[in-house]
This record gives C-alpha cells, structure tokens and sequence, in this order.
C-alpha cells in the first residue's frame, strides 16, 4: 500500500476533492521549460474522448519523467484533464474575454458534455478511465454574460466556468458525475487508485 500519491496539477479542485477521498498527495508540478500548455492542442477533427484521453496521457509521461529527473521517492502518479465540448467541438480555456463571451453564448440555453479522463500509473502499471457529464446551461442576457466574465471565474478554465463557483445558477440540470465536472471524478479515481494499491 502506498502512503501517499503524486498529484501532477496545479488544479486547487483536485487538491480539494483528493482531501475528500482521505488520499494524501504531494504536488508534482511542471519544471522551468516543460511546455505543458502546448500539449492541450487539438489535432485536426479530434473527437473530444480521444483528444482528453491522449491530453491526459501524455501529461502523466511528462510526469513520470519529472519524477525520475528530480529523483523523488516512489510513489503513484495521477494525472487528469477535463474538457467540455458542444457537440464535436472542443471548448477550452479561454484566450481573453472575448473567447469566454464566445464560448458562453455557444453554452448558453443548450445542453453540453464535460469530458474528464483520469490516468494513474504506479511503476510500470497503468490504469485510465474516462467520466463523461451532461450540462445544461439557462439562457443567459448579455449582461449576465458580461457579470460573469467581470468576475475573473471563466479564465483558466474549460468551457469558461466552473461547476462549483458563481455559474451554478445558470446550470438547470445536471447529469453524471458532479465530481468530474469539477476535475477529477471521485468514485472513478478511487477505482484507478484502489487497483494500484492505495487506500481510498
């Protein structure tokens, strides 16, 4: 059994939601020159499962490499990458305001999927699943829109909101994982965990 975990994100949420589990976990954070940003480009028509699944994966062996680099001690490794699509298109972090207004018109008064793939890997062992949600947004005005980028919430973020901040009263309904919104799916993470021998 492993006393603890490499968490390879800066994501304050999955901190979060790894306390909840009563999972300890240390930061394995990107070093100096590791252009971790580039690898959440799209290729071409990628289908959003595919392109979270290949973001995901190539992160956690970036992880494993800085993990091996720094000379740490032993321990698994997770990874995880959400993103939230319309369809077949892929909505990321926005660039500025005007790619959140975008992106928040796109999501405003239809239904979209929130996609996050997960990869744990301890030695050679690796293990990944993919959590995929439904979120329905209310119609929003313009200046509900314009609020709602003011507040700085829809930067860094995929899609331009988070579930667990000020957007939620224009989510109408949820379906699937609330957990996996936020970044890191609880009871799939536990399963990818328990199997590499980590106590949940």
């Amino acid at each position: 059994m492993s006393d603890f975990i490499y968490l390879a994100s800066q994501s304050p949420r999955r901190r979060q939601l790894l306390d909840q589990m009563g999972v300890s976990h240390r930061l394995l954070l990107a070093e100096p020159g590791e252009d971790v940003e580039s690898l959440e480009a799209v290729r071409g028509r990628e289908a959003p499962a595919r392109y979270v699944a290949r973001v995901t994966s190539l992160k956690l062996d970036l992880a494993v490499q800085r993990l091996q680099h720094q000379g740490l001690p032993a321990a698994p490794i997770l990874c995880a990458d959400t993103t939230v699509c319309l369809g077949r298109e892929i909505l990321g972090k926005p660039t500025d305001a005007a790619d959140a207004r975008r992106i928040l018109k796109l999501l405003a008064g239809q239904t979209h999927r929130v996609l996050t793939a997960i990869a744990v890997q301890k030695g050679r062992q690796r293990v990944t699943a993919l959590s995929e949600s439904m979120v329905r947004f209310a119609p929003m005005t313009s200046a509900q829109i314009n609020a709602y980028i003011a507040s700085g919430e829809p930067m860094g973020k995929a899609g331009a909101y988070g579930v667990q901040g000020l957007a939620a009263v224009y989510i109408e309904q949820i379906k699937g994982s609330y957990s996996g919104i936020m970044g890191l799916p609880v009871f799939e993470t536990a399963q990818l965990l328990r199997a590499v021998g980590v106590r949940c």
